[in-house]
């Protein structure tokens, strides 16, 4: 183990990561992009400006510690820590970097557990601090792949890859999942740049159910189906959904991205009734009403919806999706633009 307390001790080390929204979720976990890999399944993120930081500072030698709020600080000795507490995943990369005598402090500017991806943008967060503090730089693809595989070997099941994406290489992208094994892990396409993000802004509303979602049982539901062979059909319409979506939005045809998201969201519903609770049907059914699209963040269950529509259809849904969440404590629409940078290190 590699004692980092007196490096931290003159020059502490942060960093940050970006949160995403998304369409196409699920068919960047390979137990369906290979099967489906003849319609070159692809995932589009939109990356936030809600980040997640990580600071590194000294702490006692041997030990490791990890706090971030909304849970208890865990100390553990730097050998032994476990994976399988609630902020296991972190000791996990620490462990992975053979590192001691640090605390890792983390700080969300996203709800916990919002299904905006915060625990991968904390893991890319950390692994490129750690990088940073180590060999003096940070690689983004090595970051993501790591974080990745760090993330499911821990999870114990089949995780994608767009979380750690969108929180290493910020933007809006669309992201193609390879079709042969020997292809590399993802390829990325920028789908709108830099000077279109004021105006993608102006489209787009973001809201909090106030409930935490639990991604692995709906993901895990979708996967068992998925093997089985039930509504296979259907996900291969999300892919064709999912690549008309990306097509309309990289033109700003806002009237043809809302369709196909709606469509995209349809097929969702039809393959699991419960992925949105009854606040979510809500706000989904006030969108429709005011010719917007919604749709969950992630897997659903929870965290986040997010609408896109016509600028003047934004600006009507905005107080009715408020008097909605007014009915749930700490409900609320969160203020997001959109994070062109990914992770940064300092």
């Amino acid at each position: 183990m590699r004692d980092l307390g007196k490096v931290l001790e003159s020059h502490p080390v942060k960093a940050s990561a970006a949160c995403r929204i998304d369409c196409g979720g699920t068919l960047d976990i390979k137990a369906f992009y290979y099967p489906l890999r003849h319609l070159s399944p692809c995932t589009l993120n939109i990356a936030l400006n809600l980040k997640t930081q990580v600071r590194l500072l000294p702490y006692e030698s041997g030990l490791v510690k990890v706090s971030s709020q909304g849970f208890d600080s865990e100390v553990h000795a730097a050998d032994s820590a476990p994976f399988d507490s609630p902020l296991g995943l972190m000791f996990a990369v620490t462990t992975y970097f053979g590192v001691e005598g640090i605390h890792v402090d983390i700080v969300s500017e996203s709800p916990p557990k919002s299904a905006l991806g915060g625990s991968s943008s904390a893991l890319v967060a950390l692994i490129g601090a750690l990088s940073m503090c180590l060999d003096g730089k940070i690689n983004q693809e090595k970051t993501v792949i790591t974080a990745h595989a760090i993330e499911e070997s821990v999870a114990g099941i089949p995780c994608g890859l767009q979380d750690q994406l969108a929180a290493a290489y910020g933007g809006v992208h669309a992201w193609y999942w390879p079709s042969d094994t020997t292809d590399t892990p993802f390829r990325g396409r920028e789908v709108l740049s830099k000077a279109d993000y004021d105006t993608l802004e102006k489209h787009l509303l973001i809201a909090y159910c106030g409930i935490p979602h639990e991604s692995k049982d709906i993901n895990g539901e979708w996967l068992q189906q998925f093997i089985k062979g039930n509504k296979r059909h259907l996900w291969a319409e999300i892919v064709t959904t999912t690549k008309t979506f990306v097509k309309a939005l990289s033109v700003k045809d806002w009237a043809s991205a809302v369709h196909a998201m709606n469509r995209e969201v349809e097929i969702r519903k039809e393959i699991t009734p419960h992925v949105f609770d009854e606040m979510g049907h809500a706000l989904l059914d006030s969108a429709l009403a005011n010719n917007c699209g919604a749709r969950f963040a992630g897997a659903g269950g929870g965290g986040c919806l997010w609408a896109l529509g016509m600028e003047d259809d934004i600006n009507g849904l905005k107080p009715a999706w408020e008097d909605i969440l007014k009915e749930r404590e700490g409900a609320t629409i969160l203020k997001a633009g959109i994070n062109p940078r990914g992770l940064e290190v300092v």
